[in-house]
């Protein structure tokens, strides 16, 4: 769950960064980016520190933030280098960031203890000392009456925690990597984080969780911001787990007016591209399981695809080969708009790197997180209360939208195939979170789920709970509900769409 929809002074930080970041976007004229040296000093004002040990460190921290908010690389801390480096070259709409995506502030990382058991000071030093005697390590000594552990020793087996009568013995464990899925952070000579990049896959859910706001993944607000003062007319295409995002002010009706005054021509909801995701599932599951494969695994979430292709090679053709409703969508408008550019607006980290592709790059041309979006809001200075209310163009079904939820997604499959194939009964399974979908897996290759119709999310909740998301998962969900309601169809395969699946497949 980690510290989502709990406003903290990192989401203050961010923000203000993603809003500076944008401002020097709108404004931006040729040689004008001398002002990013400036643009730490009105964030973090004055001389004494808020957050931190220093001001010096503050705003040092800020500046890498910024450069990771234009795309741009870390600087090497042990050289000298402005901080506006390089950017020049970053201000071209076309420019992807270069990998990695997601990035470790080596000086805002606290050092975390990692995976440590430890006796806090409320031992009560108690005559019976079941901690020792259950330690099968001699880890446990008293001095004075308290307990303490030799780490030399502790083999973090936790018997001791379970014995503790007070509960005074706990596991510490890093935020970050606990958050991980795939066991991809580990420790620098300093003790500080570090990501494995080989095992990464950039769901981001280290970033939601550093309480130290050290970690942080680039982003295209200046590129997105310089494609939409340019001649060229910019789509967004909209998550389905939009909806609450932006806060109450910023109602479902307002959307298309609250994105013009970005500089967006208007507003496409990707629940359309789910809806032709869904139908090309069920039809390939028909087709496929289990005559030629053993089951079938959904293949909107990137980061859940991307770790069971790789730790699973020998079935990554089980996973689905159906494009994502983000790439489905973006061939939609960009058929229906000709030399148009799209800005995908999600709640997904791991988007970011799907979308730079080479085979998709040509489909979207911008990923933004809620987040990212809010600060080039706060950058316009967009009124929420004085916008004009209109229908959003509403053609996708509830099944569309509710891909954004957990087992949303195999939800809608389900109700396609049941359409094509009433006799078929369709046994499904979904899990949230890597570790989870790691599991089902094992359960999958082990021929437990033989037949099955698998659906694999990365982050808790579904897509509510990315790690560009601002609202509480469960308020987020119900969010979703209140819009499936709405919606002026039940299912996929009402929506129409259906002629265009094909082409749209082939390009």
């Amino acid at each position: 769950m980690g510290m989502r929809g709990i406003h903290t002074s990192i989401n203050d930080i961010r923000k203000k960064v993603f809003t500076e970041v944008a401002k020097l976007s709108y404004n931006y004229e040729e040689g004008s980016l001398a002002d990013m040296e400036n643009i730490p000093y009105r964030i973090i004002p004055g001389e004494v520190s808020t957050y931190r040990e220093s001001v010096f460190l503050e705003r040092a921290i800020v500046k890498e933030r910024m450069r990771l908010a234009m795309g741009l690389p870390l600087r090497d801390v042990t050289e000298h280098a402005p901080v506006s480096r390089g950017a020049e070259e970053c201000v071209h709409p076309e420019k992807y960031y270069q990998p990695p995506l997601i990035n470790i502030i080596k000086f805002a990382c606290h050092a975390c203890p990692d995976n440590k058991v430890v006796i806090t000071d409320q031992c009560q030093g108690c005559l019976a000392q079941p901690c020792r005697q259950v330690c099968p390590k001699d880890a446990i000594s008293f001095t004075h009456g308290r307990a303490s552990i030799n780490q030399e020793k502790c083999i973090k087996c936790g018997k001791c925690m379970s014995v503790c009568q007070y509960g005074v013995i706990l596991r510490m464990e890093r935020p970050c990597a606990a958050a991980c899925g795939m066991k991809a952070v580990k420790s620098d000579e300093y003790g500080r984080a570090e990501i494995d990049q080989e095992k990464c896959v950039s769901c981001g859910m280290c970033l939601a969780n550093c309480p130290f706001g050290a970690i942080a993944d680039k982003a295209q607000i200046f590129q997105c911001i310089q494609a939409l003062r340019s001649d060229v007319p910019v789509y967004a295409a909209i998550a389905p787990a939009v909806v609450g995002q932006f806060g109450k002010e910023l109602s479902i009706d307002k959307i298309r007016a609250a994105f013009r005054q970005l500089g967006f021509v208007d507003v496409v909801e990707v629940a359309i591209g789910a809806d032709l995701c869904t139908l090309e599932e069920a039809r390939d599951f028909l087709e496929e399981v289990p005559e030629k494969l053993p089951f079938m695994g959904t293949s909107c979430c990137p980061a859940w695809s991307v770790m069971a292709k790789r730790e699973f090679p020998q079935y990554a053709n089980c996973i689905s080969m159906a494009l994502t409703p983000m790439v489905l969508t973006g061939r939609l408008i960009k058929r229906d708009h000709p030399g148009c550019k799209v800005a995908f607006i999600g709640p997904c980290a791991a988007k970011k790197l799907e979308a730079s592709r080479k085979s998709i790059r040509s489909d979207i041309d911008f990923v933004l997180t809620f987040e990212e979006v809010m600060g080039m809001f706060e950058a316009k200075e967009v009124d929420f209360t004085a916008l004009a209310t209109e229908n959003m163009p509403f053609s996708a079904s509830a099944d569309g939208h509710g891909f954004s939820v957990s087992g949303g997604v195999a939800q809608a499959v389900a109700n396609c195939i049941h359409e094509l194939d009433p006799e078929r009964e369709i046994k499904m399974e979904h899990a949230e979170g890597l570790v989870e979908c790691r599991k089902m897996l094992m359960r999958a290759k082990a021929g437990r789920l033989n037949g099955y119709l698998l659906e694999g999310m990365a982050c808790p909740g579904g897509c509510i709970g990315g790690a560009g998301t601002v609202q509480l998962i469960p308020k987020a969900a119900q969010e979703v509900e209140r819009v499936k309601k709405e919606a002026r169809f039940a299912h996929a395969y009402e929506s129409g769409y259906q002629e265009v699946l094909g082409e749209l497949e082939e390009k």
